[in-house]
């Protein structure tokens, strides 16, 4: 059971650190853009930490399963580091696109079309009424 956990921890730590690096390269990358470049590696950094400690988190539950498998084959260590590189992977494209979208230009002012009036509560009217002019 030993050998197949090892193989297990340093493969899926393996992948979790190679994905939190590829988030930080593409803010890295993303830094070079005149609109959102100096908050791109700001971002990056936060939720490459924030996928990190999440992915920690995956990697050790799932981790936490190897012995319910039984006994000692080759399919003890890769069924559980698929299911990891397959939560890794959904995690990381949830990243990527949160970065992206913490990145996106805001619409200019005139492009947000104006809200409804706000419309007074039942409170704010008896108070407005009960109020001395």
């Amino acid at each position: 059971m030993i050998p197949s956990a090892l193989l297990y921890l340093a493969g899926a730590f393996a992948a979790l650190a190679l994905l939190s690096f590829m988030i930080l390269k593409v803010g890295a990358l993303m830094s070079d853009c005149p609109d959102g470049g100096p908050a791109a590696r700001t971002a990056a950094l936060s939720i490459a930490t924030g996928y990190a400690a999440i992915g920690a988190g995956v990697v050790l539950l799932v981790g936490a399963a190897l012995p319910f498998l039984g006994t000692e084959t080759v399919l003890t260590a890769l069924l559980p580091l698929g299911f990891a590189a397959l939560a890794l992977g959904l995690g990381f494209t949830q990243a990527i696109a949160t970065l992206r979208d913490v990145l996106a230009p805001k619409p200019a002012a005139r492009d947000i079309p104006a809200a409804a009036p706000v419309m007074p509560s039942g409170d704010a009217v008896a108070m407005a009424a009960a109020s001395p002019a």
